[in-house]
């Protein structure tokens, strides 16, 4: 498996311009969503950001114990 550090920084990338957009569609639509929706919404994104937080940092103390 070829891992080169250029293909793993375009998937960071790539995975932070989708949570952003997502982000930034709920938040456009979160004046027309009722509370507990956007509540949930809310929720939702700021887990996956936790999940991908967490990943990169396991992932970089990983690299730098190499």
């Amino acid at each position: 498996m070829n891992n080169c550090p250029l293909e793993s920084e375009r998937k960071i990338m790539l995975f932070l311009v989708a949570a952003l957009l997502l982000m930034g569609i709920m938040l456009g639509t979160a004046a027309h969503l009722p509370l507990p929706v956007t509540l949930v919404a809310a929720a939702v994104i700021a887990g996956w950001l936790l999940v991908f937080f967490l990943r990169e940092r396991r992932h970089q103390d990983e690299v730098t114990s190499r």
